[in-house]
């Protein structure tokens, strides 16, 4: 078992962020054993022509243990705004000595791989060479799926933001994962093959939702602050095919526009991203969605500087009764 004490100081410093990076990690530890997710297969089969050639060979290297992401892959996220650009460059800007402490903790007594050895020799260097790494995978597999990726984690945390409101800290953290315990101001992890306790020290816990981290939990308790980083809700849902042959009957009633715009609401979407999904400028989709929200068939709520839209549950009766 796993056992973090949360004092009160803990406990009001508990916050939540979205984290590009931690997608990117996780995926490859994806894509090196599909068979374990196979949630992902569609992704994973998508994923492979396009990153097929890359040079990525360190990035590969720092992952290569199932058990351990190093830190300077996944520094913890500063807010729920943070882009993989603000990450990358805190990557570039890893300490010396944060990248040789990473690299000693993951290889334990073996020695390193040679590309590794560079690293740790020369981190100043080779980490431009990492991040250009980091950049060129982003780009091949991650950044083609972001939206899909940003609108489910945006959901997860838009209904973690509503349980906190209404049941507190305690609500939120005893529905995150089956594994997962919160009592007697501790939170614990039901692993058999762990025996870890340590208190957080008053620096609170960072909680990230990840697609790509199911069916799992993942802990990091190296850096400042612990980060918990889990699977949000519905999950099941991310890589699921948008119902285009039931638009054809909805189309006659709402419209072409307004069909497809609802066909592409199954996770919460902003409304430049639905503009460059349908090849409409972004004023006729705002109008589009103005008419939609106003006949209950669309919510709309705001995240930092987007307002994300969904539809609503009578929305997804019309498209499956079309």
């Amino acid at each position: 078992m796993i056992e973090l004490g949360l004092s009160p100081a803990d406990v009001v410093r508990v916050r939540f962020a979205r984290s590009p990076m931690q997608e990117l990690a996780t995926s490859l530890t994806v894509l090196r054993d599909p068979g374990r997710a196979k949630m992902h297969l569609p992704w994973t089969t998508a994923s492979r022509p396009r990153i097929a050639g890359l040079g990525i060979a360190m990035l590969r290297s720092l992952l290569d243990n199932p058990r351990y992401v190093p830190n300077l892959l996944i520094p913890p996220p500063e807010h729920t705004g943070t882009t993989f650009g603000d990450e990358l460059a805190r990557v570039r800007a890893t300490p010396a000595e944060t990248v040789r402490a990473d690299l000693d903790r993951m290889r334990g007594p073996a020695p390193l791989a040679a590309d590794l050895r560079q690293l740790y020799d020369d981190p100043e260097r080779r980490l431009g060479s990492l991040a250009d790494e980091l950049l060129a995978y982003w780009r091949a597999a991650i950044e083609p799926v972001w939206p899909r990726l940003r609108g489910l984690l945006d959901a997860d945390l838009g209904y973690r933001a509503d349980q906190l409101t209404s049941g507190g800290v305690v609500q939120v953290l005893a529905t995150l994962h089956p594994d997962l315990e919160y009592t007697d101001n501790a939170l614990r992890i039901h692993w058999s093959r762990w025996d870890s306790r340590s208190p957080a020290r008053g620096t609170g816990l960072l909680l990230v939702p990840c697609v790509f981290a199911w069916p799992k939990l993942l802990i990091t308790k190296d850096g400042h602050q612990p980060m918990l980083t889990y699977a949000p809700r519905g999950v099941g849902q991310v890589w699921a095919g948008r119902p285009a042959r039931r638009q054809v009957a909805l189309a006659e009633l709402l419209g072409r526009s307004r069909a497809a715009l609802l066909a592409h609401l199954d996770l919460p979407v902003s409304t430049t991203q639905l503009a460059g999904y349908l090849g409409l400028t972004a004023a006729s989709v705002s109008e589009h969605l103005s008419v939609l929200r106003r006949s209950g068939l669309v919510t709309s709520r705001r995240s930092g500087r987007s307002v994300l839209y969904q539809r609503t549950p009578l929305a997804t009766e019309l498209l499956a009764a079309g």
